[in-house]
């Protein structure tokens, strides 16, 4: 995709930083885990976003969440990576700084499982880079993770997602 861009005299934009996160609020715990090594492109020519991101770097307070939420609940091995691609839909002047508020519509995969989605954030440009945030939920029953009865007081079933990242132009 990136070298097609280039080909095309689009300007890409990369994630210098991308820091997305996780809580889950339940009755007995609250639970949240941090990863900044995802990976982001937006694509200024055609509106188009990317995002990829490695389950196992995703970090806990507590270890052996970690080890849970990677065996038995996401089942990274079998499924390594998230990812989300889609379009801006909103008119954007990228050359102009300014904050704008945006509808992202496309496809987010997470344990083997592709739901479209409608995904709402804020683009703010400001000095020639790019700076995304957004929060959403994710019901867990949509990407096919399963929580025991057992632990259903510990872990919520919709999951609050939290991204923030800055761009700058490859």
């Amino acid at each position: 995709m990136l070298f097609i861009s280039f080909l095309l005299g689009a300007q890409v934009y990369s994630g210098k930083t991308c820091d997305i996160s996780f809580f889950s609020k339940a009755p007995i715990e609250d639970i949240s885990a941090n990863n900044s090594t995802s990976k982001i492109i937006v694509n200024t020519s055609t509106n188009a976003v990317a995002i990829k991101v490695t389950i196992k770097e995703f970090s806990f307070k507590k270890k052996l969440m970690e080890e849970h939420f990677n065996e038995k609940y996401m089942e990274s091995d079998k499924y390594p990576y998230a990812t989300f691609a889609g379009k801006i839909k909103d008119t954007i002047d990228y050359k102009k700084d300014g904050v704008y508020n945006v509808t992202v519509t496309g496809k987010l995969m997470i344990h083997g499982v592709e739901q479209e989605r409608n995904i709402r954030g804020t683009l703010t440009i400001k000095g020639g880079e790019i700076m995304i945030e957004s929060k959403f939920l994710v019901a867990l029953k949509d990407h096919n993770i399963e929580i025991p009865s057992i632990v259903l007081q510990n872990i919520a079933e919709i999951i609050q997602v939290t991204i923030n990242s800055t761009l700058t132009e490859l």
